[in-house]
């Protein structure tokens, strides 16, 4: 036999929420693709809640199984479960910037009940580089601005988006399995960051991405007009090169760009901090009792990071909000 939860969609949530009593609040279910999408969504759909509406963001479910990931989202969409009362929220991986060229994405832009980010997934948006500083004095407790992740960052963008283009223009036809997703980050993974010479990581990839670009004009001779004009459609789209870092696999992001470059710059703003007490310190007990609260008071990299909220500034982050604004029809 079914379970009922089977069966939930969104006309359902809307019978549940018309035999609330008049004053009751509306819900809204937001489903997610996995647990750590969900505080994201709370940040963006929590500013809309009022009295008369308010969301509960959770994983769908199945059969009495967890389902994570979009496709489990998705799925519910196909099925014409999503609506006013039940709205799914996904990354948007590529699936915006391919602009239909799978029915995933066509899916994904077809449907004002699925939101999605704009930019490629979550760990951009908490990637931001205007919020990495906040990021580092949650993690050390020092407020000292020792590195520019901005410029770093826009660097970073400008030197891999000859090639983003081009995975972009791949993905854009059937034959994307000849300069994959996987061969793109294997180009413009920094390997490694060096705090006394930044300038050299960002050489090293450019150097990496023109030799690869150079590869692939080699391969299509032919594609100059059809890159211009992939290139000119993801501006048009909100990408700017200098926000490149924004569009690219948010995993690789967060792992092999930005925790190597946060992990230099803390462990010197922690060393500073604790030079700091050594100095102030009048004896050794004294040291070792203000070292211990220290350590206990920090935390890590990796959970600050997930944590961070300061990305509201972000280009794609009011994208989302217009489109929760027009599903609700109202504004905040």
């Amino acid at each position: 036999m079914k379970r009922l939860t089977n069966a939930l969609n969104s006309a359902y949530f809307e019978a549940v929420n018309n035999m609330q009593p008049r004053k009751a609040r509306r819900r809204i279910v937001a489903y997610v693709e996995s647990y750590d999408d969900i505080f994201f969504w709370r940040t963006v759909l929590g500013q809309f809640e009022n009295d008369k509406i308010y969301f509960e963001i959770m994983l769908p479910t199945r059969m009495n199984q967890l389902e994570r990931g979009k496709k489990a989202a998705i799925m519910r969409l196909l099925s014409g479960n999503v609506g006013r009362d039940m709205i799914a929220c996904v990354d948007a991986d590529y699936d915006y910037l391919i602009q239909g060229s799978t029915q995933t994405s066509k899916i994904l832009l077809g449907n004002k009940y699925i939101l999605h980010t704009y930019a490629y997934a979550i760990e951009n948006f908490q990637c931001f580089a205007p919020s990495l500083h906040d990021v580092c004095v949650a993690v050390t407790l020092n407020d000292h601005v020792i590195f520019n992740f901005e410029e770093y960052l826009r660097q970073y963008s400008l030197a891999i988006f000859p090639l983003f283009v081009w995975s972009i223009w791949y993905y854009r036809t059937p034959d994307y399995k000849e300069f994959t997703i996987t061969d793109f980050l294997r180009v413009i993974e920094p390997g490694g960051f060096n705090l006394g010479n930044p300038q050299g990581t960002i050489t090293n990839v450019r150097r990496k991405v023109d030799r690869e670009v150079r590869r692939l004009q080699s391969l299509h001779p032919d594609a100059k007009e059809s890159y211009i004009a992939v290139k000119e459609d993801l501006k048009r789209l909100g990408v700017s090169p200098e926000y490149t870092y924004l569009y690219i696999h948010g995993h690789q992001l967060f792992n092999k760009v930005i925790m190597p470059m946060m992990k230099k710059v803390c462990d010197h703003l922690r060393h500073e901090r604790e030079q700091e007490i050594t100095r102030q310190s009048r004896h050794a007990v004294q040291r070792r009792n203000e070292l211990s609260c220290y350590t206990k008071s920090q935390d890590t990299i990796q959970n600050a990071l997930r944590k961070n909220t300061c990305f509201t500034s972000a280009p794609p982050y009011s994208r989302i909000v217009a489109d929760v604004e027009r599903l609700l029809e109202v504004t905040p």
